[in-house]
């Protein structure tokens, strides 16, 4: 084979010192967050025959967006934002947690809500409405600029991911960003509005595009059912996704790279409710792998101990989130 006439300069470092690779971004590069905002409304009771409703700012991919910026990770969010009242509401709520809206979508579509129910141990239970609103709408055209935007990795998942029309248009999309990007999923089920059989039919094709797997132990009842945490790892390391995490609430979190198993506990906290908790845990593993510089690529360079760093910070991010009401994530790393 014949040399080139000119040799490459070699690949710009990253700030750990590693080459950031031809097609990547340097690996301070943002995160990109993609999926709905959710417009969260817990009920109380107002006397006979009525409720009040208490509306706070939503959406698993919201939630994480906004506390990884809170941290202090760039982070840009990819999403449909009605004009309505809560669209209002969602693009506040984001701007002031520091999260770049550039690319976000200016949809004609009302926002989706939930009607969260609040047990006694701080679970919610959640009604939606959902039909028709904007957050499924995505088409090829929209997500084209998304794909073009420099970013160190890609966080999806969610119903923005499973529900059509936009469902298949944002797998697209992970194919178009994977050359350049670390790829992180978090299927997030909802049995109310998606069957469960869906995100199995899609599970293996989204683990061959993705690097990071989050899922909670809830999700893992419904994606193989009768599957520990260890055997799901397994299955989906087959499938092409490097790591599995699997948050486990009070018993803490496991994880498995390429097989290598870790656990981290949970620290102890007095539960107001557990809304967010899952989003906050990914915020503050993606914001780990991001400081340490383990993101742009496939996780190549990533160990043990910089995995359990990040892992820890997810769990402690989970455990602040607990204490208080709503997805309402701090704005340091909690110690």
């Amino acid at each position: 084979m014949a040399p080139s006439p000119r040799p490459c300069p070699p690949p710009p470092a990253s700030p750990t010192g590693r080459p950031a690779g031809p097609g990547r971004p340097r690996r301070d590069a943002p995160v990109a967050v993609l999926g709905e905002c959710v417009a969260d409304a817990f009920t109380t009771p107002a006397g006979p025959g009525a409720l009040d409703l208490h509306v706070l700012p939503g959406g698993g991919p919201a939630n994480t967006a906004a506390a990884l910026a809170r941290l202090g990770t760039p982070t840009r969010f990819l999403g449909r934002l009605s004009d309505d009242v809560f669209g209002r509401l969602f693009r506040s709520r984001l701007t002031a947690a520091g999260v770049d809206l550039g690319a976000v979508v200016e949809a004609a579509e009302p926002s989706t809500l939930a009607v969260a129910d609040v047990d006694a141990g701080g679970g919610a239970a959640y009604s939606f409405h959902a039909t028709g609103t904007a957050d499924w709408q995505w088409t090829d055209a929209e997500l084209e600029r998304a794909a073009r935007a420099p970013a160190a990795c890609l966080h999806t998942g969610s119903l923005a991911l499973v529900r059509d029309p936009g469902g298949p248009a944002v797998e697209r999309l992970l194919a178009a960003v994977r050359p350049r990007a670390t790829v992180s999923l978090d299927p997030n089920v909802r049995p109310l509005l998606v069957d469960p059989a869906r995100y199995r039919a899609r599970l293996a094709r989204w683990c061959a595009a993705a690097d990071v797997l989050r899922c909670s132990e809830e999700d893992l009842d419904h994606l193989l059912p009768d599957a520990g945490p260890e055997r799901a790892a397994d299955t989906w390391h087959t499938s092409g996704v490097r790591l599995v995490v699997v948050t486990l609430g009070a018993r803490g979190v496991f994880a498995s790279l390429d097989g290598h198993r870790l656990h981290v506990p949970t620290p102890p906290v007095a539960v107001v409710d557990t809304v967010g908790a899952g989003d906050a845990f990914t915020a503050g593993l993606l914001h780990g792998l991001h400081r340490a510089g383990e993101l742009g690529g496939r996780l190549d360079g990533l160990g043990p101990d910089v995995l359990h760093d990040a892992l820890t910070t997810g769990v402690r991010l989970s455990a602040a989130v607990c204490a208080v009401r709503g997805a309402d994530p701090p704005r340091e790393t909690p110690r």
